[in-house]
């Protein structure tokens, strides 16, 4: 075999590899669009509506401190954290201050009951394409972000939290200053 005949061989796998390569024609999608949330950044709008029937934009709550949980009523942290927050939310009763939930995978309807059930005075989302969960790039529930007056994400928890505690209202009070 001549010299040049295996220097072919040699390189033809590098060659398709590299063809491989750079002719990938995967479609990523509209998922390359996705601003994913990040801290100190503007949160990401969304506009849902509630378990109600009424209509919640990102934009219409400039002005107040926005706490905003992801949860499900199949998720028992979930469950047991709503409480504490229900205790928050009403200690902030008079305050630029709106409690938001959005409901991940789950049933409206049980929801609203389970809410109801614990007095629960916030709504309670719907985001039935998940895409608002993508653009907050949750990886599970409970997911808590705070966002400031201006619209800019402060805080991100993940898991729950003990949301009637004094360090969590003096948390929300300085976004209120």
């Amino acid at each position: 075999m001549k010299i040049t005949d295996t220097l072919k061989l040699m390189t033809l796998p590098l060659v398709l590899l590299f063809a491989l390569v750079s002719c990938d024609t995967r479609d990523e999608g509209p998922q390359q669009l996705i601003h994913r949330a990040e801290l100190d950044q503007p949160a990401p709008p969304f506009s849902l509506m509630d378990s109600k029937g009424n209509s919640w934009s990102l934009a219409d709550m400039k002005g107040k401190v926005i706490f905003l949980n992801f949860w499900a009523t199949w998720c028992p942290p979930c469950r047991q954290e709503m409480p504490a927050m229900e205790t928050l939310n009403k200690s902030m009763t008079g305050r630029p201050f709106q409690m938001i939930t959005i409901l991940t995978n789950d049933d409206p309807a049980r929801a609203r009951n389970f809410v109801d059930q614990i007095g629960g005075a916030f709504p309670v989302l719907i985001d039935p394409s998940s895409e608002t969960a993508a653009h907050y790039g949750i990886t599970g529930v409970p997911e808590t972000f705070i966002i400031d007056k201006n619209g800019i994400l402060r805080e991100k928890y993940i898991g729950p939290r003990p949301w009637e505690s004094d360090s969590a209202k003096q948390m929300i009070e300085n976004y209120l200053k």
